[in-house]
């Protein structure tokens, strides 16, 4: 008698791993190539520096979703593949995870790409004020101490949170030059939050920064 085969249903399949079935409903975003000669003056942009707690809830185009995040740390010396922001002995440890109306995902910036995580919206839950849900874009910033090789806990705490504060900073200005709106955020419920992106234990989020178009 001949071995039957047995597939697993959808449904089962989707208790059995979650995770992996919502990854699968989303497709990788190809980003279009980040424009590098754009934008103001870096003074200008400085001065123009601010946070801002009102979005309007248009979704941010492709070309500007990759202009912020090469911004925010992407790859400017391709011979190297060294970042736009700096990471303490080159660690490179911080992950962008991008939190959209469509889904979850993380900026690949070796590849200028969006890889899927989740097939949810979870920016609500990416903090615990009421304008994140509704915003375009949350950024949450998670840092995977595995890179930090012998580091100890305290190292591991002051780097990973300087260099998400460089990261945070290029966002801002490149939010300045671009007139888009942007808000570091620290209120967020980490625990919960990771365990709604489905983190590993070694991966710590630091903080979130919530960028649209300002509200007028």
């Amino acid at each position: 008698m001949k071995n039957k085969r047995y597939v697993l249903p959808f449904s089962a399949a989707l208790v059995l791993f979650p995770a992996l079935l919502l990854a699968q409903e989303l497709k990788p975003i190809e980003l279009p190539k980040p424009q590098t000669d754009a934008g103001m003056p870096l003074m200008q942009a400085l001065k123009a520096r601010h946070s801002t707690r009102e979005f309007k809830p248009d979704r941010l185009p492709a070309q500007v979703l990759s202009n912020l995040l090469w911004a925010a740390f992407g790859v400017n010396r391709p011979d190297s593949d060294k970042r736009t922001a700096p990471s303490a002995m080159n660690w490179q440890e911080v992950a962008i995870y991008v939190a959209t109306a469509d889904g979850l995902y993380v900026y690949d910036a070796k590849a200028n790409r969006l890889n899927p995580v989740l097939n949810e919206d979870i920016r609500a839950a990416t903090g615990t004020q009421d304008f994140v849900k509704g915003a375009p874009v949350s950024l949450v910033y998670v840092a995977d101490l595995a890179k930090t090789h012998d580091a100890g806990r305290d190292e591991q705490m002051l780097y990973t949170a300087v260099d998400t504060g460089a990261i945070v900073q290029n966002v801002y200005l490149f939010c300045s030059s671009e007139g888009l709106a942007t808000v570091v955020r620290g209120s967020v419920d980490r625990e919960a939050l990771t365990k709604v992106m489905k983190l590993r234990p070694n991966q710590r989020i630091i903080v979130a920064q919530t960028v649209g178009y300002p509200k007028k």
